[in-house]
């Protein structure tokens, strides 16, 4: 269950700003806002609604942006609340992996192992549930997956280790995503190190590039904008001479153009907009090479053109552009991204986008809708909680029902 101070941001922002030794005035001039504005968001009356802000905050007070938020949502509907009670056995999963990794003595299989047939069928369900937005399906795949990967790796040499490697890369990629939705940002990270130790094991540039765009996203989740952007910058250097070739394998463009996506993200929340706006058009730029029909499933970036506009709508909030972030990409077909996932996180951001035109039946409609689509991900998205808590303090009286019933669904105490 929710903690009961979810929809009151304001009071951790308190919190933090006194063990930080600032006054309210000082919290204001170094956020570039009045001192009203602060007294607003700490009497709850405001919510905190981007991620720059959140950020901001964050760093100014020296806390953690999760505990911030008030992370993780322990919600009832829709199986959020036993997805939860897998996460210990995915930590123990993940845990035993790093150790095998590292090719720690004494360490013994904890199962009967399992065809390479199973372990493939099963990692592509894990990550079609991924991509579906079916969080609680992933969280409840994933803790015996990954422990038979982990049987996998004790018992195989040669060839087949190089199989099962390639696996755990992908099942850890996974769970990078589902414990970052889910709140977890530290065991998210060592999901997202599991990844790169067997992606180092195996030493195929392409693999170390998907882990380093895993890298990024976990670091996003932890407001690490700088270190974000680095790892973003590294591996985008390590593919260069792949991306100069004559002709450059699809994949090589494809991982370029969603790093890019990372660090427009990571330039967004910093407050750089001219960066993140140059970074979305570089990954255009590689999406508009491939063609219209390219989706990068395979790599579980989904890079291709409706992603670009997925990340340029969220660019569009972050830096106060909403407009030009719905506009970045025209023609964008976003139904025909073949993610749920993906698509759901660009109806929050259109919604987002909305409320700050001043659009707000037109966000409530479209909010309902994602819900309706993938109701735990929408109902556990930090920033849908903060739009819906800032709808209600308005008020949308022509769309009062749609808003209460998220309200309702959110556990939000508005």
């Amino acid at each position: 269950m929710p903690d009961g101070t979810d929809t009151h941001i304001g009071r951790r922002v308190r919190i933090a700003r006194t063990a930080a030794g600032l006054t309210q005035v000082e919290l204001a001039g170094l956020l570039g806002r009045s001192l009203h504005w602060v007294e607003d968001v700490e009497a709850g009356r405001l919510p905190l609604d981007r991620y720059s802000l959140i950020t901001a905050i964050a760093d100014l007070t020296d806390v953690d942006v999760v505990w911030l938020l008030g992370q993780p949502y322990r919600l009832r509907r829709d199986g959020g609340s036993a997805a939860h009670t897998h996460v210990p056995a995915l930590r123990t999963g993940l845990r035993r992996a790093g150790l095998i990794l590292s090719g720690h003595p004494g360490l013994a299989p904890q199962g009967t192992p399992v065809g390479y047939g199973d372990l493939t069928a099963r990692a592509a369900k894990a990550n079609e549930a991924r991509q579906a937005a079916n969080l609680p399906k992933v969280a409840t795949t994933l803790p015996v997956l990954i422990e038979d990967l982990n049987t996998a790796l004790l018992t195989h040499e040669g060839p087949a280790r190089e199989t099962v490697l390639r696996l755990l890369v992908d099942a850890s990629r996974t769970a990078r995503m589902c414990l970052n939705q889910f709140g977890y940002p530290d065991l998210a990270w060592v999901a997202a190190e599991v990844a790169a130790g067997a992606a180092s094991a195996l030493d195929d540039p392409i693999v170390k590039a998907a882990v380093a765009w895993d890298r990024c996203g976990a670091l996003l989740h932890q407001a690490s904008l700088p270190e974000a952007t680095a790892v973003a910058d590294a591996a985008l250097r390590d593919l260069e001479p792949l991306a100069a070739s004559g002709t450059p394998r699809p994949e090589v463009l494809s991982l370029r153009g969603a790093l890019h996506l990372r660090a427009a993200i990571a330039a967004a929340r910093g407050y750089r907009a001219d960066d993140a706006w140059a970074r979305i058009s570089a990954a255009l730029e590689d999406a508009d090479r491939l063609g219209p029909g390219w989706n990068d499933l395979k790599q579980q970036t989904v890079f291709g053109r409706g992603t670009v506009a997925v990340h340029a709508a969220e660019v569009g909030v972050e830096v106060q552009q909403p407009d030009t972030g719905l506009e970045k990409v025209p023609d964008a077909d976003i139904a025909s991204v073949p993610s749920k996932e993906r698509r759901t996180h660009y109806q929050i951001d259109r919604a987002r986008a909305f409320e700050k035109m001043g659009r707000l039946p037109a966000s409530v409609t479209t909010l309902k809708a994602a819900a309706a689509a993938a109701p735990y991900y929408v109902y556990a998205d930090p920033m849908a909680r903060a739009l819906v808590s800032n709808l209600a303090q308005k008020g949308v009286p022509s769309q009062a029902s749609a808003l209460s019933s998220l309200v309702a669904s959110m556990e939000l105490a508005c």
